[in-house]
């Protein structure tokens, strides 16, 4: 991402078990950061930035819904769908590259490739 004279190179990392801390963060920078010394593929200077997806992660592979059936995430499509380009549910299946969302009660099946955004929805304990 451009910013300015300076460019921002953003790498997310991820553990599905035990998600990601601040001390994966600092050392997969300092991995990185040696190899690129070395290496020099970016020309000019730039900023590296080592993150987790966080709470609200996107999800960007037909494979994320399967592994989040049974938590609630949000989807925009591309293309309205009974009326409606936005959908917040449960995730409660995977088939052929559809996804079975409930919605308040409802069924929903989405085909991926009409999906333009969709991210977890964070829970939050109280």
């Amino acid at each position: 991402m451009a910013q300015g004279r300076h460019s921002l190179l953003r790498i997310y990392i991820d553990k599905a078990e035990t998600g990601i801390s601040v001390d994966d963060c600092e050392r997969v920078s300092r991995q990185i950061s040696g190899v690129f010394d070395v290496e020099d593929p970016i020309s000019g200077q730039y900023s590296l930035e080592i993150s987790s997806p966080g709470l609200d992660r996107p999800i960007f592979k037909v494979e994320d819904f399967a592994r989040f059936i049974g938590e609630q995430v949000s989807v925009k499509l591309s293309v309205a769908q009974k009326g409606r380009k936005n959908f917040k549910g449960i995730v409660r299946g995977l088939e052929n590259e559809v996804i079975a969302l409930e919605v308040e009660g409802e069924m929903h099946h989405i085909a991926f490739e009409d999906i333009d955004q969709a991210r977890l929805v964070p829970k939050f304990k109280s």
